[in-house]
């Protein structure tokens, strides 16, 4: 029997093995090394949809539950709380662990290997501000691995798995930035060998960033920010934040569907000097576009990324309904996180006794480490350092491989 490493993310999840001497990602999906970590509720078919299949039946309306970023949940009392769901009283880490158990199923299929061993990758720090929190989601993620039928659950920090895996020698910075959690390692990399000498974690990821641009563009646009009146005299006060605050976290959307909040945004906008933008709050309640919101934020902050302007474009509430985000903007936006990003990285550094002008190299991993804002950043705190173009998506699951065997 092997054992598999496993890369379960925020966002995107990837398995591996060694194969030949090297490491080989599983196609999860057909011709893909990665799976987007989503699952959606099938109720007309009474089933479990996982990946771009996910993705797909939400998109096109099917009737169901959709939910991604479950790794964010993990943790905190979300984690535990019984769902129905198909007539079943089930958790979320009862939900973690039918889609691990897929990867599982699908990477055994591929393989024609027998996997009840996994070597996990995992944040630095789950919780960066909490201990409690950080050791909670490692006990349910371990939970979830064995629900999932795996015997025997180890874990590897998912920064020092990517150090296994790169190339060349040098003191290297491996930044990490995913979906949920940027995570820190500084190693030396000598002969083919690799010597961590620290790690560190911030909860700070794409999903993050995600909110930000959506509670700056996309929000606006349906209330956010915005005035009702009161039912009597001529006075306002500005619309509750929690809502769009939730609607603008990808883990809290599939908990904002409510027929009691709809009727409420509806007597909203009746009260509001501009309606308009609560009655698309409440079509997006109403008929479930979360996630549809969020994909176009996350797709127009991907494609602002890469050129000088972009649309985030809203065209699923509304017809002909977007907002531009440009370059500068984007960057803008970012700016907070991205210093959070580089002084944690500076920290890290500090911590192993060792001064920025050592370091050789600066590593980037995860998708959200090629955002513009974040190189800038780290540019600014590391200017004498190489940075180096690495497998982004997967440098860690090729780590863990190693790392498993």
């Amino acid at each position: 029997m092997a054992r598999l490493g496993l890369d379960f993310g925020t966002s995107n999840t990837a398995a591996g093995v060694m194969a030949a001497g090297r490491p080989y990602a599983i196609p999860l999906e057909p011709q893909a090394q990665t799976l987007p970590t989503a699952v959606f509720v099938d109720f007309a078919a009474r089933r479990f949809v996982y990946g771009s299949a996910a993705a797909q039946a939400m998109r096109e309306g099917l009737d169901g539950r959709f939910m991604r970023a479950l790794k964010s949940i993990l943790g905190t009392p979300l984690a535990r709380e019984p769902r129905r769901l198909l007539n079943e009283r089930v958790t979320l880490i009862e939900v973690i662990a039918r889609f691990l158990a897929e990867i599982r199923t699908r990477a055994e299929n591929h393989t024609g290997l027998r996997f009840d061993d996994v070597l996990s990758g995992r944040p630095v720090r789950f919780h960066s501000a909490s201990e409690a929190l950080h050791l909670q989601a490692l006990e349910d993620l371990t939970e979830a691995y064995r629900l999932a039928g795996f015997k025997a659950v180890d874990f590897l920090p998912e920064p020092e798995a990517a150090a296994r895996a790169v190339d060349g020698s040098g003191r290297m910075l491996i930044v990490d930035i995913g979906g949920g959690t940027s995570d820190f390692t500084l190693c030396d990399r000598r002969a083919g060998q690799t010597h961590i000498l620290h790690s560190r974690g911030l909860r700070l990821g794409g999903t993050d960033f995600d909110k930000v641009l959506s509670l700056g563009f996309a929000m606006p646009l349906l209330g956010y920010g915005a005035q009702i009146g009161a039912e009597l005299g001529g006075s306002t006060h500005t619309a509750p934040r929690a809502l769009f605050h939730d609607l603008a976290s990808w883990e809290k959307i599939p908990f904002v569907y409510d027929a009691a909040l709809v009727r409420d945004v509806r007597r909203w906008a009746r009260l509001a000097p501009d309606a308009a933008a609560f009655d698309r709050l409440a079509d997006v309640l109403e008929s479930h576009l979360g996630h549809d919101v969020a994909y176009a934020v996350e797709a127009g902050k991907i494609a602002a990324n890469g050129a000088k302007a972009a649309d985030i474009d809203l065209s699923v509430v509304e017809r002909g309904l977007s907002v531009a985000l440009t370059r500068a903007a984007l960057d803008a936006s970012l700016q907070s996180q991205a210093r959070q990003i580089a002084d944690m990285a500076l920290e890290t550094l500090r911590d192993a006794g060792t001064a920025p002008g050592t370091v050789d190299k600066v590593v980037y991993v995860g998708g959200s480490s090629l955002l513009g804002a974040v190189r800038a950043a780290m540019a600014r705190a590391l200017p004498d350092a190489e940075p180096v173009e690495t497998a982004v998506f997967t440098a860690v699951v090729d780590g863990l491989a190693i790392a498993a065997e």
